[in-house]
């Protein structure tokens, strides 16, 4: 059995069977989750430049863009509303062997699904179906070391969600894998160095390319194969063999974000909220900051020179550096925390400056289960060290539906239509995937 075909014979099982209730609530909370991130970032930059460049757009499948009544092809509208859903750094994360977004899946399924009169119930399991295939992905091999982006698993993990939704039989399933991802190998530079808007929306870039695939795959369109063992496939070119465990319940493991950072530094910004609270004027305080992580951290959001003078938003919520500075200053980040004054604020960068990151043996044997930092904080008088091992929203500490209310009155600072959100989503199973987005659209941009 090919890989591809192993995917197909899983995916097929998860959506003829029940989901337990703690899943089903949990992909629910990130539904909702997904949607209030996307709020925050309608009218960010690249969003903007987004429906400029692409709308008007028609297509045979149309879908609505998330809180603006536009309709769009599906796979424009999946990439308006993916780059909405992860421009902020906001969204829920999963952290194995390669760290990932799953709910970067989510805006393509919502689009073919309303585009196609779906159910709900049919949202919930696709998406269970992609939070497993991407989840295993992450835990089987990490191809960020070998020049590639994680996003690629996006590519993979979505046309198996967007199948399964429709589903397609078992020739059609593959061949959407195969179209799905031949051509949509990303390369890790997205994350390299000097970050640009192309951070927030390459996953959404993947997740087009897969509604693409399964427009064209679902009327018969072929697609090479196979696309996984292949003379010149997947393991050949980009990550060597491996194989998919689907005995875990990814969906149960992934985290949602308390802070718009990049999740490697959730635990850096409640370590440093509590050393703020402990200082009366941390700038003219602090002498010297000494900070512990672990090595993943230390590559993806502390290693490059850029991550000491950020220079644009997307750089400056992937640097642990700038994360931990303007926390001490200015307290709990938020998503207008990355604007060109506070990249240029002479209080962050003297912290900056003052600070040395260093990476702890310890913290490496306790990654991924957990997320430590340590931050030790020096003055004149006295000494800070806090040490936070798992954050606020991570799978050991998890975000109930008062916390999820609490994160969308932040970004939408509307009661009743952030509780209407909710209870929308908390029904999605009860209701068409249209009748979903009429709630989320009732919500002006």
């Amino acid at each position: 059995m090919t890989l591809a075909e192993k995917i197909y014979e899983y995916s097929s099982e998860s959506m003829e069977k029940s989901l337990d209730e703690k899943t089903v609530t949990e992909i629910k909370k990130r539904i909702v989750d997904s949607i209030f991130v996307s709020y925050g970032a309608r009218k960010a930059e690249p969003v903007q430049l987004a429906i400029k460049s692409l709308l008007p757009s028609s297509g045979k499948i149309k879908s609505r863009l998330y809180f603006y009544n536009k309709k769009a092809s599906a796979d424009i509208s999946t990439f308006i509303n993916g780059c909405m859903t992860r421009y902020l750094d906001y969204n829920d994360t999963y952290l194995s062997k390669e760290a990932l977004h799953p709910s970067d899946n989510i805006p393509p399924l919502i689009a073919v699904g309303e585009g196609l009169d779906l159910k709900g119930e049919d949202l919930i399991k696709s998406i269970f179906v992609a939070y497993q295939v991407v989840g295993a992905l992450s835990d089987a091999v990490s191809i960020r070391d070998r020049g590639w982006d994680h996003v690629t698993y996006i590519s993979i993990s979505s046309a198996a969600g967007l199948a399964s939704l429709t589903g397609l039989d078992k020739n059609k399933f593959i061949h959407t894998l195969n179209l799905g991802i031949n051509n949509n190998i990303s390369l890790r530079q997205t994350r390299a160095g000097e970050l640009s808007m192309w951070k927030g929306c390459t996953a959404a870039n993947a997740s087009r390319n897969s509604v693409f695939a399964y427009m064209l795959s679902s009327h018969g369109f072929t697609g090479p194969g196979p696309i996984f063992e292949g003379e010149m496939g997947f393991f050949k070119q980009v990550s060597g063999e491996f194989d998919l465990d689907f005995s875990n319940n990814r969906v149960l493991k992934t985290m949602i974000k308390n802070h718009p950072v990049e999740y490697h530094a959730m635990s850096a910004v409640d370590a440093a909220m509590k050393i703020k609270n402990r200082l009366k004027d941390p700038t003219s305080e602090i002498k010297r900051i000494d900070i512990d992580t672990f090595t993943v951290a230390w590559k993806i959001i502390a290693k490059d020179p850029e991550k000491y003078r950020p220079k644009t938003r997307e750089t400056a919520d992937h640097s642990m550096p700038y994360i931990i500075a303007y926390t001490l200053v200015y307290g709990e980040p938020t998503p207008a925390s990355y604007s060109d004054n506070f990249l240029n604020d002479k209080k962050i960068i003297s912290l900056i400056d003052k600070m040395t990151i260093n990476v702890d043996k310890e913290f490496d044997k306790m990654y991924p289960e957990y997320l430590p930092v340590r931050i030790k904080v020096y003055t004149d008088k006295n000494e800070y060290m806090e040490e936070v091992i798992v954050p606020k929203g991570h799978f050991k500490a998890p975000y109930e539906w008062e916390d999820l209310k609490n994160k969308g009155l932040k970004l939408m600072k509307d009661e009743e239509r952030v509780n209407g959100i909710i209870l929308a989503g908390k029904d999605i199973e009860k209701i068409s995937i249209k009748e979903f987005l009429d709630v989320v659209n009732d919500v002006k941009a």
